[in-house]
């Protein structure tokens, strides 16, 4: 008798959901019976994978409607998967698939739950991050973890870098934790047991890309990385013109000294020193209309 596949839901979007889905298609034991992607989705790769494989794309889908619990049901899943998708599952939804649903959460729970945990990451000075598999419950990114990994942060990464690492990583953990649901020999670990305490991180919005030059070098550093290409890029003005900024370098040796946050130092190879509350650090790959010299003082 032929093994009956095992049936999956997927909803998702982007970048993270396609290295995912690259896994989850080769794997001749798996079905998945749909795609539901963001309503406001302008991905066209998810379509373009539905058509190549013949599967079922539900679009525009509001996954809580009495609408898509009905077609959901001719499905029969064992599993809903979500990956970068951003509708709230209500319990009715939860209860549809066999196993219930899970979740690849680039942050490492229970601290980083919520929204752009790469750049929260790197503006709190991490030396690494974490991608968690949970469950769906109630809460938002509260459910209990199957898989958790921890990847590194050095000086040289960027948001560009994190992404790369979280994208691959995300796609292993999430095929991983599909195949141990799957086969039945999986844990439901509670956030608890890594930590009683939790964190939700709220979503960065215009504005928050504005820089403070009264901060600190080591924070200005991570806070401009934190939001480098494919970000909004660090934003400050000279005299009413915006300033942007995609990449810092730290200077640990810079010595410490009285002077205006803000203020261009020196001309440098690749850009400027630039003061900041306590020493200076190099800013490069500058995106302005204006013409920057030694002595204008950022910010203003």
């Amino acid at each position: 008798m032929r093994k009956l596949k095992f049936k999956i839901g997927y909803f998702a979007d982007g970048p993270w959901s396609h290295r995912a889905f690259e896994k989850i298609i080769k794997d001749n034991t798996i079905k998945i019976c749909f795609i539901v992607p963001r309503i406001d989705t302008t991905d066209s790769t998810l379509s373009k994978f539905a058509l190549d494989y013949n599967i079922d794309y539900l679009y525009p889908m509001k996954v809580n409607t009495s609408q898509f619990i009905e077609k959901a049901k001719t499905y029969d899943c064992d599993l809903f998967v979500s990956m970068s998708f951003d509708q709230i599952f209500k319990q009715e939804v939860s209860n549809l698939p066999r196993l219930g649903i899970i979740n690849c959460h680039a942050g490492k729970l229970p601290f980083y739950r919520g929204r752009n945990i790469l750049t929260w990451a790197l503006i709190n000075d991490e030396k690494e991050f974490g991608i968690t598999v949970h469950f769906i419950d109630e809460g938002i990114d509260t459910g209990d973890v199957i898989i958790q990994s921890t990847y590194p942060i050095n000086d040289m990464d960027n948001y560009s870098t994190l992404l790369e690492k979280a994208y691959d990583g995300c796609s292993q953990i999430l095929f991983d934790s599909i195949k141990k649901l799957q086969q039945g020999n999986y844990q439901r670990i509670k956030q608890s047991e890594f930590n009683s305490l939790g964190m939700y991180c709220g979503k960065r919005g215009p504005g928050d890309e504005t820089i403070n030059w009264n901060s600190s070098s080591r924070d200005l550093f991570n806070f401009i990385r934190s939001i480098s290409t494919p970000g909004p890029k660090a934003t400050t003005s000279l005299n009413g013109v915006t300033v942007k900024i995609n990449k810092a370098i730290y200077i640990p040796e810079a010595p410490i000294y009285i002077n205006n946050p803000g203020q261009l130092l020196a001309k440098t190879e690749n850009g400027f020193y630039v003061k900041t509350k306590d020493s200076f650090i190099e800013i490069s790959e500058i995106e302005t209309s204006t013409k920057l010299k030694v002595g204008d003082r950022l910010g203003r």
